[in-house]
């Protein structure tokens, strides 16, 4: 595939309100045992590969980094609210990246840091920051095909791929649903709340739950 996206300098970005999950997270109905990010245009805006140069240094309390020319690096807008969504409700996390670039990759993962500004959960009192490399518990980065990524990230988590669901912004990745049973969520300009929601419809279609079912817990509640 050409590369044709345009090259992504960012700022230190508006933070997401935190305390605003996905709809889905809240609606009582099951969620994936596993939720995995590709990198490049779906965690963050750029391939780490071609648009950085190390070395990279955080700045603005980490919610940026700039590389060795001062080019500034962050991550979608509402990144950060989805991993400390997830992290709060105990959903483990992976990533599955083929970057070619897998030292810089967690160099940048190192730097930006996830900074909630309200929780429940006393590791994240005083507003502490946490690396956001920190957040994900199953991390696969190498040249490779996202099948060997799933299969490894499997193999280390005894969790099925049927209880997985995997975000990329690439569509040929979709084989991991079509070989492995991996639901796949297409993202087309990054995470955002909405695609996690749509991401988790999409696994609950496949595992046979539908809005009828979200009806019917409303009624009983």
């Amino acid at each position: 595939m050409a590369r044709t996206k345009a090259s992504s300098v960012a700022k230190a970005p508006a933070l997401e309100d935190p305390t605003v999950a996905p709809s889905t997270f809240n609606d009582g109905l099951p969620l994936p045992k596993l939720f995995v990010f590709d990198l490049d245009y779906t965690l963050w805006p750029f391939w780490v590969d071609t648009h950085v140069s190390p070395p990279v240094k955080a700045r603005d309390n980490n919610s940026r980094c700039v590389d060795r020319w001062g080019e500034s690096f962050a991550f979608y807008p509402a990144v950060s609210s989805i991993l400390h969504a997830c992290s709060s409700r105990s959903i483990p996390l992976g990533l599955a990246s083929r970057t070619h670039a897998p030292d810089l990759a967690r160099d940048m993962l190192k730097a930006l840091h996830i900074i909630p500004t309200f929780s429940d959960n006393p590791a994240a009192a005083n507003n502490r920051s946490v690396r956001a490399l920190d957040y994900f518990d199953y991390i696969q980065i190498f040249p490779g095909n996202k099948t060997q990524h799933f299969t490894r990230i499997q193999q280390s988590s005894n969790i099925r791929y049927e209880d997985m669901l995997f975000f990329d912004d690439e569509a040929r990745n979709r084989n991991v649903q079509t070989e492995l049973g991996v639901a796949f969520c297409l993202v087309k300009d990054g995470m955002t709340r909405d695609e996690v929601d749509r991401g988790v419809w999409d696994w609950r279609k496949k595992m046979g739950i539908t809005a009828a079912d979200k009806e019917r817990q409303t009624e009983e509640q």
